[in-house]
């Protein structure tokens, strides 16, 4: 019967240990897990900030690029009305549009009204390569 009395006091003592040990590794991992949680929320935070950096940049620069829209949108417009009061280069841009279906410089000469030697130069610019 003693032999029986000792062999359970071993026992609850080795439960008692075994349960302080887990007791000690559940705070342990509870600390780590408490020290992740905390790391996540600072990178979450980070990430957050670099998000609106970037949001904000790219509303930027879709604001820029209305305003180079705004102002581009009427260059088509003034070329076309410069180009029809200034009759030579109106031949120069005709030239330019023959060297690119393979007009020679002697064509150009002869349908725009170009010198040799402006003739050369547009041939030599528009060339196709």
């Amino acid at each position: 019967m003693w032999f029986v009395v000792m062999f359970l006091a071993a026992v609850c003592i080795g439960n008692s240990v075994a349960m302080y040990i887990l007791w000690r590794q559940k705070q342990h991992l509870a600390k780590l897990y408490a020290g992740s949680i905390e790391q996540h929320k600072q990178e979450l935070s980070k990430l957050n900030r670099r998000l609106d950096t970037y949001l904000s940049g790219s509303m930027r620069m879709g604001e820029e690029l209305h305003e180079l829209q705004k102002n581009l949108a009427p260059l088509p417009e003034k070329i076309l009305r410069m180009e029809q009061k200034d009759p030579t280069h109106l031949s120069f841009t005709q030239a330019a549009r023959l060297i690119g279906l393979g007009a020679t410089t002697e064509d150009l000469k002869q349908s725009c009204g170009l010198s040799q030697s402006e003739a050369e130069l547009l041939q030599r610019l528009h060339a196709k390569k």
